[in-house]
């Protein structure tokens, strides 16, 4: 599968995963589409499968472009609007994005507890 605009791709099996997406798309109207990775041909996820069971990944031309957070500050700054530009940028800030890094760690390990979320939500695979 071959597209010129990045595509976020989530894990659609998990609530919570589906729920963040849902509200940051309702918020931000982004301009990239966020899909479940499990909608996605089997050729474009395989490369990916260890990555995308832990995180969201912006992909294009079946090439990975941001993972966890990186991936949130750049579809937040595709938005049209400002205050979510402002958030992913903000997200981006140096000190920031390492902060980010741990706490999307966090989150997604235990994303299974968070509100949406179900035990089909848990990690099978560590997360680095």
């Amino acid at each position: 599968m071959t597209r010129s605009e990045p595509l976020l791709v989530f894990d659609g099996d998990c609530g919570f995963c589906q729920n963040v997406i849902n509200r940051i798309s309702a918020l931000g109207r982004p301009a990239v589409d966020a899909v479940p990775w499990q909608a996605l041909p089997e050729e474009t996820t395989r490369p990916h499968s260890e990555r995308l069971d832990r995180e969201v990944l912006l992909l294009r031309d079946g090439r990975v472009l941001a993972g966890g957070a990186d991936a949130l500050a750049a579809y937040l700054r595709r938005s049209p609007r400002r205050r979510c530009r402002i958030a992913g940028a903000a997200i981006s800030l140096p000190g920031v994005i390492q902060c980010a890094h741990t706490v999307y760690r966090w989150v997604a390990r235990n994303r299974h507890r968070m509100p949406g979320g179900t035990l089909s939500c848990r990690l099978t695979s560590p997360h680095p």
